[in-house]
């Protein structure tokens, strides 16, 4: 029989002289509640945010990247290994791209975009139809150039898709001379139609203009065979499968997978999730000191019970373990039932959507992912502060 466990339990459900004790008791056990329920929901929704923009992205970006061995701008990809791209049967696509920033115009306005020019493959091998809000996926229209424009650029310039109105893009032409009466001259310009918009991210949105390949490299005086990136879909594009496809053409070219293509993304928002992590257990620990007072006032109130204990052969050790037990107790009654609430509220969101999102986005809910790396890890941090706390409430001496 485990007594000093027994003595613990009979402590945290039997009545005290002071009333108090109770209160501050259930006040701390419900503090430990809240704290662990407020991780569980607030990580889920940054885990659900977060495979939204994952999702997102992908249906921009390819699974793989073949960009610059040496990290310049644009390179001439070799041809025996576009070759073996081309017929490795793990792929589902190999297309070409050129991008870089450009001026644009569009009626009397004006602004900076960037310009990734694509071939008719990019259509089919991403899922950008799915974002598409205005008009639709044309890169041409006969033999007219057209231009798909991320929303908030669209917003910017008044680009719509319906309006007659040509997008006139810029690039410097750095063979031609500077004129000071007519700086326009200075500069290669194109002409594309507004087919469509879309709407992927914030920060794509605000600068990505989607254009044929051949216009990009007419506009940037591109050699045909040179690219800034080569884009590479394939057929299984489970994690594990690009590690090992990757790990097949190392040293023959340098292939980025989208966390790599979009670093600043995919970190800010491992960094955020940290940060909101630790606030909320600073906070939990806060809720906890109440143990401390707690169990304070309980040694002080069973002064009788310690000097019986002591008379009867209990060491220190012992009579330190039961108040331990009895915090470590309070505080796994409140992750309990922290962790019902929290995944059932998680569950309840995630499934039904009651909580909507404000204004007009892409989803109407918050959205909800659970993961059970996030739940070990809200366990295990609020555990450990309600056994700190515990510990160090057993060691007060009374005698």
């Amino acid at each position: 029989m485990n007594v000093p466990l027994l003595i613990a339990r009979r402590y945290l459900f039997a009545p005290k002289r002071h009333n108090v004790i109770n209160v501050i008791s259930a006040i701390s056990a419900a503090g430990l509640a809240i704290g662990t329920a407020a991780l569980i929901l607030i990580l889920s929704v940054y885990n659900g945010f977060d495979e939204l923009i994952r999702s997102n992205l992908s249906d921009i970006s390819p699974d793989l990247l073949m960009v610059s061995p040496d990290g310049s701008a644009r390179f001439v990809p070799d041809s025996v290994l576009m070759e073996r791209l081309l017929s490795d049967g793990r792929t589902a696509s190999v297309s070409c791209e050129v991008e870089d920033n450009v001026f644009m115009t569009y009626g009397d306005r004006q602004g900076i975009a960037r310009a990734k020019g694509v071939d008719e493959s990019f259509h089919g091998a991403t899922g950008i139809a799915g974002h598409i809000r205005e008009g639709s996926f044309l890169l041409h229209k006969g033999d007219i150039p057209g231009a798909i424009a991320g929303s908030t650029l669209a917003a910017r310039l008044g680009i719509h898709p319906r309006f007659v109105d040509p997008l006139v893009l810029y690039y410097p032409d750095k063979d031609a001379r500077i004129s000071v009466s007519n700086p326009a001259a200075a500069a290669r310009s194109c002409t594309v139609f507004p087919t469509g918009i879309m709407s992927i991210s914030a920060d794509t949105d605000a600068e990505l203009l989607i254009i044929p390949l051949h216009v990009m490299r007419t506009l940037t005086g591109c050699p045909e065979q040179e690219v800034s990136g080569v884009a590479v879909m394939l057929n299984d594009a489970c994690p594990r499968q690009i590690r090992k496809f990757k790990k097949d053409y190392d040293g023959q070219c340098r292939l980025l997978d989208r966390y790599q293509q979009h670093p600043v993304i995919y970190k800010m928002m491992s960094y955020e999730k940290a940060a909101v992590f630790l606030i909320l257990l600073f906070v939990v620990l806060i809720l906890a000191l109440n143990i401390y007072g707690s169990l304070s006032m309980l040694i002080i109130e069973k002064q009788e019970d310690i000097s019986t204990l002591r008379a009867l052969g209990a060491g220190e050790t012992m009579i330190r373990r039961i108040f331990l037990l009895e915090g470590w107790l309070i505080s796994m009654s409140g992750i309990a039932a922290g962790l019902i609430a929290g995944i059932g509220l998680s569950l309840v969101q995630q499934y039904l959507g009651p909580v909507k999102m404000p204004g007009n986005y892409l989803i109407d809910s918050y959205p909800v992912v659970m993961k059970l790396t996030d739940i070990i890890g809200i366990v295990a941090g609020v555990s450990s502060i309600g056994f700190a706390v515990a510990f160090a409430s057993s060691r007060i001496r009374k005698r």
